[in-house]
């Protein structure tokens, strides 16, 4: 069914911090507030990419991929061939064939690790290459960040089946009993792009719910605004939170965070001192004071 749906582990397992996939567009699930965002810009690009690994080279052109050749290299221990990657969307990456064996032994990639990072050029080693119904699979994938050299992820297959008969709803995100809170949180990011909508529905909700605390979900939520670049309604929203909770440090941490990512260094100072009075010890905040030009 590759490459239209796509998934990141199991999502039906519920018990899995974060669960990623495509069954029409790009999802997130996250166990803790417990909600399933529906994801644009650097977010799902960053699920296309990372479900994209082996299919490079299949059916390029339909996809609206480009290659060319970019000579030899060795990658590892052996000898390959590298070609220069541009999928549709613009992202590039090198991808290496082993010269004997014609096998994919690894990319390289320019990628930020978090929303808000810079890039970090990585390799990922691609190897113990196994045949499965005649089809030779790798079962070893570690990334390793190329300036230093350590690995950010390793995986490891136990066990593969192919053309298995899946129905479409599998590739969707889990399905779940909301509660009142996650409702609310899932809905406040639906209208992450209409402020007055997002207060309307925050307010309101707090009015209906006086003894809920709504505090770390409202956090997550604004973070999740700002990573789809839609600052004003995350902003609007962490104020009030902050507002709502004034001696919450991570709340001021919060709202600075979405001043920063929106460029206002103005605001995220302000913010992230405020945390810091609140919390002389809270490190993401001192962090992102250092971190401001």
């Amino acid at each position: 069914m590759r490459p239209y749906y796509k998934t990141l582990g199991d999502p039906k397992d519920t018990s899995a911090d974060i669960n990623e996939g495509y069954d029409g567009s790009a999802w997130e699930y996250y166990r803790d507030p417990g909600v399933v965002l529906r994801v644009v810009g650097a977010a799902a690009a960053a699920t296309r990419h990372g479900t994209e690994l082996f299919d490079s080279l299949v059916d390029y052109k339909k996809l609206g991929t480009r290659i060319e050749i970019s000579g030899t290299e060795v990658f590892g221990a052996n000898s390959a061939y590298k070609l220069h990657v541009t999928l549709a969307d613009g992202f590039e990456k090198d991808v290496f064939v082993d010269q004997k064996s014609w096998l994919i032994i690894g990319d390289r990639r320019a990628a930020p690790i978090h929303a808000f990072g810079a890039p970090v050029r990585s390799e990922n080693h691609i190897g113990d290459y196994r045949s499965v119904n005649g089809v030779l699979s790798p079962y070893s994938v570690r990334e390793i960040e190329i300036a230093t050299g350590r690995e950010l992820n390793s995986n490891t297959v136990q066990s593969l089946v192919v053309n298995e008969k899946l129905d479409p709803s599998f590739f969707g995100p889990p399905q779940f009993e909301r509660t009142p809170l996650q409702q609310m949180l899932e809905q406040l990011y639906m209208e992450r792009t209409d402020p007055v909508s997002v207060m309307w529905t925050y307010r309101g909700f707090r009015a209906a719910n006086p003894g809920a605390d709504t505090r770390a979900g409202v956090e997550f939520i604004g973070y999740q605004m700002a990573k789809m670049s839609d600052f004003q309604g995350a902003i609007h929203l962490l104020s009030a939170n902050a507002a709502d909770y004034p001696q919450s440090a991570s709340a001021q941490f919060g709202l600075g965070r979405a001043y920063q990512a929106a460029g206002d260094s103005e605001n995220a100072r302000h913010h992230f001192q405020k945390a810091l009075e609140i919390d002389p010890n809270f490190k993401k905040a001192s962090d992102g004071l250092n971190g401001l030009k």
